[in-house]
């Protein structure tokens, strides 16, 4: 038993211990090229979740994981891909805010959203759902966003690419097609200049953009890229942690 996983956890051990900190993981479902599996946010965020956790509960930091929510927002182009799930934003509200009523009435006063897909954007729920709970510390981490993946990987990207290949090689191996089985992640870039110089934004259209579902080349994946990157996010996230289970939300501020 974990005593930093809920689903692990049992009623002895929750009954007897404080806890300070909740962790929320949040993913998506989704096609991830041809060579890693549908869950591939989830699974990766609620094991980044689980490590970090692990660090910062090793330190001391009184730090419980939540379920992982696989309930991503898709782009257009992706939703009518079979079993891609497409979460609404404003569904996505209404299952956070239960989630912080939830901790809220029990008295846990600080939770930590972990995002692990591009598509959810939790900034504008999180300044919704905060002024309904007075008190109430609710953070955003994004876990792919932290550290410079050119530190660590090849090739650039941002779906099944290198970097989330890696990742899966190392905590899920044998979930992983082997790479010669993986497309090229080739994507195409929008004709109207100002969208790829982010002048505007629009969502991609899936479908027109990669042939295989990826945006990145994957075949320069390995585990050791992955765990190196993890070791690194992890510690980084759990650091965070720590300093979050022992601080006074009164005094936030210098």
């Amino acid at each position: 038993m974990r005593p930093y996983i809920l689903e692990e956890t049992n009623w002895k051990q929750i009954k007897n211990q404080n806890y300070d900190v909740a962790v929320l993981p949040w993913g998506a479902t989704e096609p991830h090229n041809y060579h890693l599996p549908y869950g591939t946010d989830s699974l990766e965020t609620a094991r980044i979740a689980a490590d970090a956790a692990k660090k910062a509960w090793d330190k001391g930091a009184k730090v419980m994981v939540l379920p992982a929510i696989p309930l991503g927002v898709q782009n257009p182009g992706q939703i009518e891909m079979a079993f891609c799930l497409h979460t609404r934003p404003s569904t996505q509200l209404l299952i956070l805010t239960d989630i912080v009523r939830a901790l809220y009435n029990q008295g846990i006063r600080k939770l930590v959203v972990m995002n692990g897909h591009g598509g959810n954007d939790f900034k504008p729920i999180i300044r919704e759902i905060l002024p309904q709970f007075p008190g109430m510390f609710i953070a955003l981490n994004e876990w792919f966003k932290m550290v410079p993946n050119s530190d660590y990987f090849e090739e650039d990207g941002d779906h099944a690419n290198e970097m989330e290949t890696s990742i899966i090689m190392h905590y899920f191996p044998e979930l992983v097609l082997p790479l010669e089985e993986a497309g090229e992640g080739k994507a195409k870039k929008f004709k109207l200049k100002g969208l790829n110089e982010n002048t505007a934004w629009t969502p991609r259209q899936w479908n027109k953009v990669s042939d295989d579902t990826g945006v990145g080349n994957p075949k320069k994946a390995s585990d050791e890229k992955g765990k190196k990157f993890l070791d690194d996010v992890t510690t980084k996230i759990a650091t965070y942690l720590t300093e979050l289970a022992t601080c006074n939300l009164d005094d936030l501020y210098e």
